[in-house]
C-alpha cells in the first residue's frame, strides 16, 4: 500500500490527495473533502449520510424520555406515599395536648 504522499485525488487525477474518506476508503484533495462530526468525508459519502433518516434513533430517544418521566413520577408518588403512611402511623396522642396549642395565643 502506498502512503498518502503518493496518492492522487479520486476526482482530480492531477491533484495530490490530502485525506482518505473513512466511508468509501478513497483518497481526495482539499476541494473534495469536508469535515462533518469531527470526521473528514467526501461529498458523496456526506450526501449518503444526509439522506439517512435518523427516525429510529429519535423514536428511541422519545421512548427513553417518556420512560424517564414515568419513572420520575412513580418515584415522587412513592415518596409522598411513604410520607403519608408515616403520618398515619403517628398515635392520636401525638396530636392531643399542648403540642398544637400555644398558651399565649389561646389566652390561657
Amino acid at each position: 500500500m502506498q502512503s498518502l504522499a503518493f496518492q492522487r485525488c479520486f476526482n482530480h487525477a492531477a491533484r495530490e490527495a490530502v485525506a482518505r474518506c473513512p466511508e468509501c476508503k478513497q483518497y481526495f484533495c482539499r476541494e473534495c473533502i469536508t469535515e462533518h462530526d469531527d470526521r473528514v468525508l467526501c461529498a458523496a459519502c456526506l450526501a449518503k449520510l444526509a439522506r439517512k433518516p435518523p427516525i429510529q434513533r429519535r423514536a428511541f430517544l422519545q421512548l427513553w424520555r417518556l420512560a424517564q418521566c414515568a419513572l420520575g413520577l412513580l418515584i415522587a408518588w412513592y415518596f409522598f406515599f411513604l410520607i403519608g403512611e408515616s403520618l398515619l402511623k403517628l398515635p392520636d396522642s401525638f396530636h392531643e395536648g399542648t403540642l398544637w396549642h400555644v398558651n399565649w395565643v389561646d389566652g390561657k
